[in-house]
């Protein structure tokens, strides 16, 4: 279930933009793809996949979804992945991850909107072979290999890549953006359907999974991947890149259309639009996933010198109800599945709320620069089993916690369950905006501002098997004008096991807005318990909800 990650720091923040590429040379033109190219698989002349655009087509937002439809009323063939080369495909993570595209031989670099792209070849894990196009002046451009374009890196890297004619195939794209004067990686699709973004000055962290089929199911996962992408030439200086990905699965087939902004916050607005060819009853909307190794609430097997080693700490919620919820993360012994009820969620994404380099204390990768990523629930409609009410209605925020013993494992996983089931043969539209850079400040129902959750620590209690809890409320709403703590009310539920009766007490600190709960639990003989953590003043909640699961 784990997706191996790119964890390196490598973000180049030249101010000047590539120079444009010889676009004949990566571009094949009209008369080279004057035939229909082909869906890769294995497919043979009965089960033939529809044809992608050749080069010339026309292009409109009907085009994938309609590849989709076609996809979707057909068997499914699985791709071919044993063709990618020895060379390539043995390549370490290191010399794989050193190859890349020169500067000058960027797509679109230089230009007045400010993206570049990147093709990625095919090699190391990366075996799916993904068609990549360019839409220009609505019209489609095959990308084409050309060897020439590329940096190795590594001798490894150099041997490995093939020369131009015998092309590799792609497994995705790298895009770089300009943030104000400065121009940094900003987004890559790579792998099954995962993909990625970063805010301005942020690094790599948090992966998007466009969608995901029984994850943590006893049926074993099923993993949709990308098949094709088209890359919209952006038509302003100042407006958004505009990418269609064409997915399939053996379950079913899928379109979307991401517009993405980048910014000090970057956004990912998204509709999507899913064709079932078989039933569909553990779907997961708006997946993502990142690695949590230990923090201050669980070091287990941490024997390490830095002092944490994670790209979110939390699953932060925001419920139908507009309860405003903090759910701090862990590595824990065994896998921990939790779903926490709703109906309409009006948002829910992981979080890395700690943003100090003391945190961490990590030189080689800057955990604290990693974005979190928030989604905000759009439309959906179609059928009447699964139209609005059944895929943003009742459903689960569903999180994962899978154990791990190395920062490159993503065992952290969050995503949306529906309740309703996806019958075979049924067309779902859906929409939904996902935010990828600060943490989405959390506010009460009416709107106004909560204190939140800054800081969680576990240890042993006063007496076996007692666990004492530390957890750190921040916010201005806690203390009077003059300084004091505000009348606190503290809503503290244990379930199994107990609160340890005389050991809750608050300890304010009114320099940095902060009080501190602590408090003992005395699980008993329990192997799991649920906390549940608030504080009110005159019956109205002014801090976040502090949910946790303690094992041992």
């Amino acid at each position: 279930m784990t997706h191996p990650t790119d964890l390196s720091t490598r973000v180049s923040t030249g101010n000047a933009g590539p120079a444009p590429i010889d676009r004949r040379r990566l571009l094949g033109g009209a008369a080279a793809g004057a035939a229909l190219a082909l869906l890769p698989g294995r497919a043979g002349a009965q089960a033939a996949p529809p044809a992608l655009p050749a080069a010339g087509s026309p292009f409109s937002d009907a085009t994938v979804p309609d590849l989709a439809r076609a996809l979707g009323n057909r068997p499914f063939v699985a791709q071919t992945t044993n063709d990618v080369p020895d060379a390539l495909k043995n390549l370490s993570r290191e010399a794989y991850e050193a190859i890349r595209i020169r500067p000058e031989a960027l797509i679109w670099g230089g230009e007045p909107h400010g993206f570049a792209v990147e093709p990625l070849a095919r090699g190391f894990y990366f075996t799916d072979r993904v068609a990549l196009f360019l839409v220009e002046d609505g019209v489609v451009r095959p990308v084409v290999y050309d060897r020439t374009h590329y940096d190795a890196g590594t001798e490894a890297g150099a041997a490995a890549l093939p020369e131009s004619g015998r092309e590799p195939g792609f497994s995705g794209l790298r895009i770089r953006a300009r943030f104000g004067e400065r121009h940094q990686d900003f987004a890559v699709f790579q792998g099954a359907c995962f993909y990625r973004l970063v805010g301005q000055g942020q690094e790599f962290g948090v992966d998007g999974r466009a969608l995901m089929l029984r994850p943590a199911d006893p049926r074993g996962e099923e993993f949709p991947r990308w098949r094709a992408l088209f890359v919209e030439r952006p038509k302003t200086p100042d407006g958004p890149l505009v990418i269609h990905a064409l997915i399939d699965s053996d379950s079913l087939a899928a379109a979307l259309r991401l517009e993405l902004r980048p910014g000090e916050t970057s956004t990912a607005s998204v509709t999507a639009t899913l064709v079932t060819r078989k039933a569909v009853d553990h779907l997961g909307l708006s997946g993502m996933q990142a690695p949590f190794l230990f923090g201050p609430h669980d070091r287990r097997g941490a024997d390490d010198a830095r002092a944490a080693v994670y790209a979110a700490g939390g699953l932060q919620i925001r419920n139908g109800g507009g309860e405003a919820i903090w759910r701090p993360v862990r590595n824990p012994e065994t896998l921990q599945i939790s779903g926490f009820l709703d109906n309409r969620p009006q948002g829910f994404g992981l979080t890395q709320r700690d943003r100090s380099f003391t945190t961490f204390e990590d030189d080689g990768h800057h955990w604290e620069r990693c974005p979190s990523l928030w989604v905000e629930p759009g439309e959906a409609t179609g059928g009447a089993e699964a139209g609005a009410e059944g895929l943003w209605g009742e459903g689960a925020v569903t999180l994962l916690e899978i154990p791990s013993d190395s920062e490159v494992n993503e065992n952290v996983i969050a995503y949306w369950r529906p309740k309703a089931a996806l019958p075979a043969g049924q067309e779902v539209r859906l929409a939904y905006r996902q935010n990828w850079g600060r943490e989405q400040a959390p506010t009460s129902p009416q709107g106004g501002p909560l204190a939140r959750v800054t800081s969680t620590r576990s240890g042993r209690g006063t007496a076996n098997p007692r666990r004492l809890f530390l957890v750190d409320f921040t916010g201005d709403g806690l203390f009077a004008a003059e300084g004091a703590v505000v009348p606190v009310e503290t809503v503290l539920i244990a379930g199994p096991g107990r609160i340890v009766e005389g050991a809750t007490r608050w300890i304010a600190h009114p320099e940095t807005r902060t009080v501190r709960v602590a408090f003992e639990l005395d699980p008993g003989s329990e192997r799991a318990c649920e906390l549940r953590l608030a504080l009110k003043t005159e019956g109205r909640q002014i801090t976040e909800t502090w949910l946790y699961r303690w094992t041992p």
